[in-house]
């Protein structure tokens, strides 16, 4: 039960930035509605009244988000390098280096049994900056980091981690956790009011921020 909830938790968090949101319904000689993405809100929290938040965004803005009645949290918390393992199921935000490769800006370890948003697409971290969510099939450890290989449907990505880029892992959070000064992440639809709704919020604890 605790696993299910810990997936629920953070669905919602990680979604694709070409993720499709349920389609509404046409009449079969309708052309189907062009599919809605996910707005990437990123920035810290100015209150909580209710079920609105508003954040102070990265960018400057301001964002207001409606959350659901059901709203949960997904709690990131910094582990070790150590917990980079073949066989882990990681996401990771990276580049390309000029080889083709990949090289890390952050690494987000999912809990055992916990997998989604498997594949490789773009992602809005920083410009030219990817997603990529999989199972590290290979680990080499050496003094400046680590180099994996992390398989999807369809594709295998080789990727260095550096010594010194942010390496958290997911947890069921409190809600306590969501309140002024807590950075936080959140993929929510926009609706035509200008605001967002969503029915989760990822954030972390003591200062941690969400990395990706």
């Amino acid at each position: 039960m605790r696993r299910s909830l810990l997936a629920a938790a953070v669905a919602a968090a990680l979604l694709p930035l070409g993720a499709v949101a349920a389609h509404a319904q046409t009449s079969p000689a309708a052309a189907p509605a062009a599919p809605q993405r996910p707005t990437l809100i990123r920035g810290k929290v100015t209150s909580l009244e209710g079920n609105v938040l508003t954040i102070a965004t990265r960018e400057g803005g301001v964002a207001v988000v409606k959350l659901t009645p059901d709203w949960a949290v997904a709690e990131v918390k910094p582990v070790s390098p150590d917990a980079i393992q073949k066989g882990s199921f990681i996401g990771t935000t990276e580049v390309d280096k000029p080889d083709g490769t990949g090289v890390s800006l952050e690494v987000h370890v999912f809990p055992p049994g916990v997998k989604m948003g498997e594949g490789h697409y773009p992602w809005d971290l920083k410009p030219g900056s990817n997603m990529t969510n999989g199972t590290i099939d290979n680990v080499v450890a050496g003094v400046s980091g680590r180099t994996v290989d992390v398989s999807y449907p369809g594709g295998v990505r080789h990727v260095q981690i550096p010594a010194d880029i942010p390496i958290v892992q997911f947890g069921l959070g409190d809600k306590a956790l969501v309140k002024p000064g807590a950075g936080v992440f959140i993929g929510a639809m926009k609706q035509a009011d200008g605001t967002y709704i969503s029915n989760r919020v990822t954030t972390g604890a003591n200062g941690v921020n969400p990395p990706m």
